[in-house]
């Protein structure tokens, strides 16, 4: 599998920078934008100094488990929660104490919060008539919204009569009716089953690009977050762990917890000799991850997909084939090696328990992490390495 190390990526072009005079810049205001926002109540903080920045007219991803912050990131956005410091830009305008109503964006909730005295066309009806709009806009804008929704036909339902994707469905064909220029998705696919779950992250995805409009969606589910991001954000404990493309996100996690929460992961201690060759399982091995200190300890990061069985004699390390189970388009098989490392290997033939096999895997496929780094940690590390680069100059 081929990785963007994203150390050296912009390594390179800050040095590209420096040498033709380039300048890079982002002249566009921010859709959405947090500056050192923090949340506490009583001696609990919640949230501690979240900065983010959200471009508008993409699908933007709060990923975490509960209690990680998702959610009142969310709620902070639409001014449901006042932050207790920092500030919430809007199009560049401070909007903390904005009030909900005020604010152009609209929330689809996890319980879809539809009116159930009245049928599906007054539900989405419910904004534009509050907003005075003249009854042919009504129809028209409702008639829009239920095109894009495919829900033409129901028009007519109570909301009694629907299933759980579609009053998904006439759940966000209500918020959209207002013409917010964010929509907010607080895990709104969470009581669906599965199949209809995947059926609305595609249509989701649909609905937001055919718009371009921004979407702020929290979930807890990684395989939504990859299938429909363009940006997540993974939280834990009130804190961004790491921002980025959802290839970035699972190619390159950061730290422990991203790599153990995004996916399926081998994590094991190892010491990065020098560039290019870290040592772990009592062996040394070439990868392409450069920048630690020699000697430094690091954590090892094998993904279940990206090792293979083979022969032992072919094999980087000899493992018993421990316990197995059938995925459907693989099996999930569960190895130990002669130091007692548990390995996970998604294989499309089947093992036999008990089996002494090799295992083995390429350069690229070993991502290297420093010990609870965090996004902060990461990014000054690579100001040194600028900063080492701009000495080796002189």
């Amino acid at each position: 599998m081929s990785r963007v190390k994203w150390h050296a990526f912009l390594v390179t072009i800050y040095l590209l920078t420096k040498s033709e005079g380039w300048e890079l810049t982002n002249t566009s205001t921010p859709i959405i934008e947090f500056k050192n926002v923090g949340l506490s109540y009583d001696d609990n903080e919640v949230l501690k100094n979240i900065d983010l920045s959200l471009e508008a007219g993409k699908f933007y991803t709060l990923l975490g488990p509960s209690g990680s912050g998702k959610t009142t990131i969310l709620n902070l956005i639409s001014g449901q929660l006042t932050a207790t410091h920092g500030d919430i830009l809007f199009e560049g305008n401070i909007i903390n104490d904005v009030p909900v109503e005020k604010r152009n964006m609209n929330t689809v909730f996890q319980d879809y919060g539809l009116f159930p005295n009245m049928n599906v066309f007054d539900n989405v009806a419910f904004g534009p008539t509050i907003k005075r709009m003249s009854k042919t806009d009504i129809n028209a804008k409702v008639t829009e919204m239920l095109d894009l929704v495919k829900l033409s036909d129901y028009a007519d339902r109570e909301i009694n009569e629907l299933s759980g994707g579609q009053r998904q469905r006439v759940a966000i064909a209500r918020a959209l009716a207002n013409d917010p220029e964010v929509l907010l998705l607080d895990e709104p696919l969470s009581a669906l089953d599965y199949k209809l779950r995947k059926d609305m992250q595609y249509e989701l995805r649909e609905i937001q690009q055919r718009l371009g409009i921004t979407f702020v969606f929290v979930t807890h589910d990684q395989e939504e977050a990859l299938a429909m991001s363009d940006w997540i954000f993974v939280m834990n404990d009130g804190v961004i762990q790491q921002n980025g493309s959802p290839e970035d996100i699972y190619d390159e996690p950061i730290n422990h917890f991203v790599a153990d929460f995004i996916g399926e992961s081998n994590i094991l201690d190892g010491i990065m000799k020098t560039d290019y060759l870290v040592h772990f399982t009592g062996k040394d091995f070439e990868n392409v991850d450069a920048g630690m200190r020699p000697n430094e300890r690091v954590e090892v990061v094998l993904r279940p997909e990206d090792l293979d069985l083979t022969t032992i004699e072919n094999g980087k390390l000899v493992v018993t084939i421990d316990d197995q189970s059938f995925r459907g388009d693989y099996y999930e098989i569960t190895a130990l090696d002669d130091d007692g490392n548990e390995w996970q290997v998604q294989a499309t033939n089947k093992a036999e328990i008990g089996e002494r096999v090799g295992l083995t895997f390429d350069p690229e496929d070993i991502h290297i992490m420093r010990f609870n780094e965090s996004e902060d940690d990461f990014d000054a590390r690579l100001e040194s390495y600028e900063d080492d680069a701009d000495d080796a100059k002189e």
